[in-house]
């Protein structure tokens, strides 16, 4: 395939186009699109039509392309919203292609329920997970228009809103928009069973405090105990050492309440957070936590580190060593198997007398072991607590 044109269409099954693209479906001979495509056009198509179905694995459609010179594509809406020309474009390089689009599901929610969308932040659920989303309501954004499918559907989106405590938006939810006989805009119901396909809008009713500096006594703690904390002055320290802004993939090792996650979490939502704990009793702690505070999307490992299967999680390029039980060493040494070039590590060291393994002295001799570069410590002292450092390192 050397040319491509790409119509958008909606669900009517009284399609509408200009003059020009009617033309162009009338002089086509070769045409592809989803079944649902095929069903809604299959009475403008000429006699004689070859129609190729776009389905996974997609290497085998693009090979069907190959075998012709030009292809005639239908796609939902506006092709370049979330869609197969997105796909094209990044498959197929050198292919001219020609997009008529049409109005796309969102907008067409927003026409139907009279809202205003020009400041809509837009997420794609759609075969997707949830961090755009969560993200977006981390954020606080006033309108969210979000694109489902049969597993992220209104119903299972409102029950992750409401269990983190995202009750202070409107859901409005579109079914089978532009379908004659069975389009249905209406609000959120819990009670409603909700066809596929359908699209969502989410309007923020009211403003959400998201806390800067959550206070310790805040936190739901291990048996109770207060020195098990990251103390907030030194966590909001911590993260400014790890240089979160410019980081993707955070991994914190020995997270036992979540406080530098859920902070972390809080205040740069881009991030993916892998948080890893060897005391199983912790795993209901940080979610608790993570509901409290609304942090969604952290995602948990209960287990021995130095025993846990890394290779398929995401690289990070800022760990927090929270916790090491003594394998401080053995701990950083697998951590440098993943860690981006660019990473970096951290760690709080307390100076305190009745410890009988100074942290600061196996931090030295595993970084000059394992030939990290340093940074000057950041030393601070809270009341009458022990002094802390802030240890930094990196390749």
């Amino acid at each position: 395939m050397k040319t491509c044109d790409i119509i958008g269409i909606s669900d009517s099954r009284q399609q509408w186009f200009p003059p020009k693209v009617m033309d162009i479906i009338r002089n086509g001979s070769v045409f592809s699109g989803g079944k649902r495509h095929h069903e809604i056009m299959a009475p403008l198509l000429p006699d004689g039509a070859v129609w190729i179905d776009i389905s996974v694995p997609l290497e085998k459609v693009f090979e069907q392309y190959q075998q012709h010179e030009h292809v005639i594509i239908f796609a939902s809406g506006d092709p370049l919203f979330f869609g197969f020309a997105n796909t094209l474009q990044r498959e197929c390089k050198d292919l001219k292609m020609q997009i008529f689009p049409t109005f796309n599901s969102l907008q067409m929610l927003a026409h139907r329920m009279s809202v205003a969308y020009h400041d809509m932040h837009v997420v794609s659920l759609t075969g997707r997970p949830w961090q755009k989303l969560d993200e977006a309501l981390i954020n606080g954004e006033p309108m969210i228009g979000v694109l489902t499918d049969r597993i992220k559907t209104p119903h299972a989106i409102h029950q992750r809103m409401v269990e983190y405590g995202y009750t202070n938006y409107l859901m409005m939810v579109g079914e089978n928009l532009g379908n004659e006989e069975l389009e249905r805009v209406n609000r959120y119901d819990e009670q409603t069973t909700y066809s596929h396909p359908n699209c969502i809008i989410l309007q923020k009713t009211t403003q959400r405090v998201r806390p800067f500096g959550i206070p310790d006594s805040a936190f739901s703690l291990l048996d109770g105990r207060e020195k098990m904390i990251t103390k907030m002055p030194i966590r909001l320290l911590t993260l400014q050492a790890l240089n979160l802004p410019h980081r993707q993939v955070l991994w914190d090792i020995g997270f036992c309440t979540g406080s530098v996650s859920i902070e972390a979490r809080l205040q740069f939502p881009h991030l993916q957070i892998e948080a890893f704990e060897i005391r199983p009793e912790c795993e209901a702690i940080i979610h608790e936590n993570a509901r409290r505070f609304g942090a969604p999307g952290i995602n948990v490992h209960i287990g021995d580190f130095l025993e846990a299967d890394v290779a398929s999680l995401p690289r990070p390029d800022a760990v927090f060593i929270g916790g090491h039980g003594g394998q401080l060493k053995e701990i950083i040494k697998k951590v440098l198997i993943v860690l981006t070039d660019d990473g970096c590590i951290v760690m709080n060291s307390v100076k305190a007398p009745k410890v009988l393994t100074d942290s600061h002295q196996l931090w030295d001799e595993a970084c000059h072991e394992l030939g990290l570069k340093q940074d000057a410590p950041t030393k601070i002292i809270l009341n009458d607590n022990h002094p802390i450092e802030i240890l930094t390192c990196s390749k």
